[in-house]
């Protein structure tokens, strides 16, 4: 019984387990301390709804044999461009379709903000895949250097592009973006807010659309890892000299990988924002790679290997996590701030956990 307890903890992860059991012990806390547990549950899956594109992002980088990707970033700069540009042309509230429907006229917005990233998500994440083939080996390091210095460069970008919208510049100066951009007369809540389940004096709230559009966008990956290129790129990054021995072009499948992951990233920060209500500039992108680093490894991904179902659990623990907390520990500590405390903790604590444990290399199934 002993060793058959020991094996099962070696496979889980004690740090996983002890995660686990915490995230339970908040909500019998949340409960004791009188919280609405239904408020909570709704908020953990809104914020898992937001999160699980730029989370699903991992999986075609990791199983293309870059390894977790930190530079997401660069997809999210193309994700942020694409619905900078709805804004700036108002093509959330074009006339003949806000006559026929306001919530269609706001899904062609976003629709068409999600293209323009995907464009412009292709093209960089294609370069940046280029650059990573010629680092093999240094993935991971090389990824958070290129995932600090875009947002360094468009810190600049953001300054001189030529953007008029008053919304998106700031009226003083006449020039220079918004740190933070309201998206209210947008697509705010856009797919958040469609076929959401939301009965009158409860406050219980289920985006169902966010739900729905996220396991539309897995089931799309989850296809796409079993067709012949998506089997042949995970060949590639579980054993690169056998898969060239198969006559499976290595580099050309990374490349593939990592524009995947790139473009899953860019449709994923404009779920986010959407959810959220506002675009964040400047350095507000800056730690998600380590977030969705951290949520996919929860979920029980390795730097070597990860699946779709460690992206909707690993991003339901982790935002669940960040949800109870605050309250929970707003009430035990009400001048306290353990909730951001607690995040840099289980980000980066899992994230060395995995990296150290993974040294030596990993199997896949």
């Amino acid at each position: 019984m002993g060793e058959k307890l020991k094996s099962t903890v070696a496979k889980v992860g004690l740090p996983r387990i002890i995660i686990v059991a915490f995230f339970i012990s908040l909500w019998f806390a949340a409960a004791g301390l009188g919280l609405d547990l239904v408020q909570l549950f709704s908020d953990c899956l809104k914020r898992w709804g937001m999160f699980g594109v730029l989370v699903l992002a991992m999986v075609p980088a990791v199983q293309c044999g870059i390894g977790l990707n930190f530079g997401i970033t660069m997809g999210i700069v193309g994700g942020l461009l694409g619905g900078l540009v709805v804004v700036e042309f108002k093509l959330s509230a074009i006339p003949s379709i806000v006559a026929v429907s306001p919530l269609l006229a706001q899904w062609v917005g976003i629709l068409i903000a999600i293209a323009i990233g995907i464009v412009l998500a292709t093209g960089i994440g294609w370069l940046y895949g280029l650059l990573l083939n010629r680092v093999k080996g240094s993935e991971m390091t090389v990824t958070t250097y290129v995932g600090f210095s875009i947002i360094a460069f468009m810190n600049i970008m953001w300054t001189v592009l030529p953007f008029k919208s008053g919304v998106l510049i700031y009226p003083n100066a006449g020039e220079g973006l918004r740190n933070t951009i309201s998206l209210a007369d947008d697509y705010s809540g856009v797919v958040s807010n469609t076929l959401a389940i939301h009965p009158e004096g409860s406050s219980l709230n289920i985006p169902t659309g966010l739900i729905l559009f996220v396991l539309f966008v897995c089931l799309l990956v989850w296809l796409f890892m079993r067709s012949k290129t998506g089997i042949a790129m995970s060949a590639a990054g579980a054993n690169p000299q056998f898969a060239k021995a198969s006559g499976i072009n290595v580099n050309k499948m990374r490349l593939i990988g990592t524009t995947l992951s790139t473009v899953l990233a860019a449709v994923g920060i404009l779920l986010y924002a959407q959810g959220f209500g506002f675009i964040q500039l400047y350095n507000g992108p800056m730690m998600m790679g380590f977030n969705c680093v951290a949520a996919v490894l929860i979920g029980g991904a390795t730097p070597k290997r990860a699946r779709i179902s460690h992206v909707l659990v690993g991003t339901f623990l982790f935002q669940g996590l960040l949800v109870i907390a605050l309250p929970v520990a707003n009430q035990i500590i009400p001048e306290g701030n353990l909730s951001e405390v607690m995040r840099m903790i289980i980000a980066n604590g899992i994230i060395l956990y995995a990296l150290v444990q993974n040294k030596g290399g990993d199997s896949r199934d």
